[in-house]
């Protein structure tokens, strides 16, 4: 009989870092947690719910030692809460904490047991204050080539932008990193118009938030750093009263005054406050 003690490791996203957009489990998982890890900026975020909790503050480039360290104590038989802003699973720390999982031979149902905890991420905390820019289609990418070679990314950027994907930038320009946010321009400029709504949005829901509502030819004229996620209409996306809205499709089927079916659409078929729309229920 095992004489085992099973610890516990949590994967916590905590949103954009106010506590109105923190979950209730990710809550209750820091709230369950003896330790919690996580870069340095984060615990600043949540400092208020760590009370009496060891806590392990790690530097930006140390994400592989934040992933071993939780590991480590969760196996001791700890409960720990590694924690990321936004979705721990979008650009976060669940990625790498898996990857030395896998390393060391762990899989699930071993010890530890591994939770992981979604946050609302970067991508829709931006889209939620401009608006309705993500309404179709999108791909997010990231500008930093520390793991990604930059000619990988390029080709990403040139094959969302011919796909007419809404584009979420995330990591768009530092101090190090001048010329890629230019370079993207000016793919992007080969396949939209230099109207094509663009939305700059920094430090989403934190005391420095900024916003900046704008087009791409001018995308690159604001100042724009690590904590900015930017978004960028497809061709049939709008800006309106200071918004961005990228149509559905809506108005091609239906009279958006009557919410009748337009002449050539299915016969019969209304558009009515409170019901389902044609493959909602799928």
């Amino acid at each position: 009989m095992s004489t085992e003690t099973r610890g516990k490791l949590f994967l916590v996203g905590f949103g954009p870092g106010g506590h109105e957009h923190l979950t209730f489990r990710a809550r209750q998982a820091i709230a369950e947690s003896e330790v919690v890890i996580g870069y340095s900026t984060y615990i600043k975020l949540i400092a208020d719910l760590l009370d009496g909790k060891q806590v392990i503050r790690k530097g930006m480039t140390e994400e592989l030692d934040r992933a071993t360290e939780a590991i480590e104590l969760a196996r001791a038989g700890r409960t720990v809460a590694l924690v990321s802003s936004g979705d721990i699973g979008i650009y976060g720390m669940a990625g790498p904490t898996f990857e030395c999982l896998r390393e060391c031979g762990w899989r699930p149902g071993d010890n530890p047991d591994v939770e992981v905890v979604p946050g609302v991420t970067a991508l829709s905390a931006c889209a939620s204050l401009l608006g309705a820019p993500l309404m179709h289609d999108f791909a997010a990418i990231s500008l930093s080539d520390l793991l990604t070679p930059w000619p990988v990314i390029e080709r990403r950027i040139a094959a969302a932008a011919a796909g007419d994907f809404v584009i979420a930038l995330y990591n768009p320009q530092s101090k190090r990193r001048t010329w890629q946010l230019s370079k993207t321009q000016e793919i992007l400029l080969r396949y939209r118009t230099p109207q094509t709504p663009v939305g700059i949005v920094k430090s989403a829901y934190r005391k420095l938030q900024h916003i900046v509502v704008t087009d791409l030819a001018h995308m690159v004229d604001y100042d724009i750093g690590m904590l900015t996620t930017i978004l960028i209409g497809n061709s049939h996306t709008e800006e309106f009263a200071g918004l961005i809205v990228t149509p559905r499709g809506y108005a091609n089927k239906y009279d958006l005054t009557t919410h009748e079916a337009l002449p050539g659409q299915t016969p019969g078929l209304s558009l009515r406050v409170g019901e389902a729309l044609p493959g909602e229920a799928e």
